[in-house]
């Protein structure tokens, strides 16, 4: 199963709970249309087929998440995505890059596309 990342799910979790705190329910009580629509999405992005559940999987998949940690001197870790040009201004690929860490070893993994003649890229190729 696709594991939403954890900001967009914290996003959806919080925009919810603001929802289905500040809507008004519709004239049946049922939940207004922005709480209805953020329910589906979060059953959606969690594989839950109720709010209930879906909620909790939110909670949990959060909960195991692993936060980027700071690199002594400032630089936090993570990925930084960038596209790589090619002739003509069409994107090969992405680039992910990591902060390196002390000592001067490489952190992370360079990762390009090949082109193929008309600026379609063929796949990913690790350099």
């Amino acid at each position: 199963m696709l594991m939403p990342h954890p900001a967009e799910l914290r996003r959806l979790l919080e925009e919810y709970e603001t929802a289905a705190t500040n809507e008004p329910v519709d004239a049946t009580g049922e939940p207004g249309p922005r709480t209805r629509d953020l329910a589906y999405t979060l059953c959606v992005s969690t594989g839950t087929r109720d709010v209930r559940g879906a909620l909790e999987a939110a909670r949990r998949q959060l909960a195991d998440a692993v936060e980027p940690t700071p690199v002594p001197g400032g630089t936090p870790t993570g990925v930084v995505l960038e596209s790589a040009p090619v002739p003509g201004g069409t994107p090969a690929g992405v680039v992910l890059e990591s902060a390196p860490v002390p000592g001067g070893t490489p952190a992370g993994v360079v990762l390009e596309s090949a082109p193929v003649p008309g600026g379609t890229p063929a796949g990913a190729v690790a350099d």
